[in-house]
């Protein structure tokens, strides 16, 4: 089955899946259920069992499933069962802030690199990392070979940025910037806006 087959939402459902599956683990159990994973998820055990049988089998009718197992094969599906090499681009709050969370490596994700182009910010630390001109980054990189991008830069100059990673054989980015990208087909981009978000929800209030 190739890649493209599959449905995006459902791709985008099986990080929520592994997630819950630590929890379960973290609570002592060895075995769960599509019903389980449904109730816990607020989804319908069919949803759950249609999204993972585009990938095979992973359980056995009456016997559910073994969580570490299904833990191993969804991290082999989404690609992290090795670490990422990811770079940040902008180190204002919101990059600054990424920039300290502790818990990429332990999800498949290693920060190679901070950039930014303010002469006040670079060579300043960030946690354990030096912000770095963003004249570096080509170099960054191309040495560490990094396909995973994090784009926390102001909209007016995010085309460019993009433009630029996609350029040096970036193939993946998380973008924070309100704008919509345009990137050729080689290129994912995921789009984080907090204000989407926002007015998403305000649909279902009274």
């Amino acid at each position: 089955m190739s890649q493209d087959s599959v449905p995006a939402i459902v791709i985008g459902r099986l990080p929520i899946y592994l997630r819950m599956l630590a929890y379960l683990e973290m609570e002592g159990k060895s075995v769960t259920s599509s019903q389980e994973l449904a109730d816990r998820l607020g989804l319908s055990s069919a949803q759950i069992r249609k999204d993972l049988s585009y990938f095979g089998e992973f359980g056995k009718q009456g016997t559910g499933y073994h969580i570490g197992y299904l833990q191993k094969q969804l991290r082999q599906i989404l690609k992290i069962d090795r670490v990422w090499d990811m770079i940040i681009v902008g180190a204002g709050n919101l990059g600054r802030a990424l920039g300290h969370y502790e818990g990429f490596e332990s999800h498949g994700f290693r920060l190679a690199g901070l950039f930014d182009n303010s002469e006040k910010k670079i060579g300043t630390m960030v946690g354990n990392i030096k912000i770095q001109d963003v004249a570096e980054m080509p170099q960054v990189v191309r040495e560490k070979r990094v396909q995973i991008a994090v784009l926390a830069v102001p909209p007016e100059v995010a085309q460019s940025v993009a433009d630029q990673l996609v350029e040096l054989g970036v193939r993946a980015i998380l973008n924070y910037a309100p704008i919509t990208l345009s990137t050729p087909p080689r290129a994912k981009v995921y789009y984080l806006d907090p204000v989407v978000g926002l007015q998403t929800m305000t649909y279902y209030l009274a």
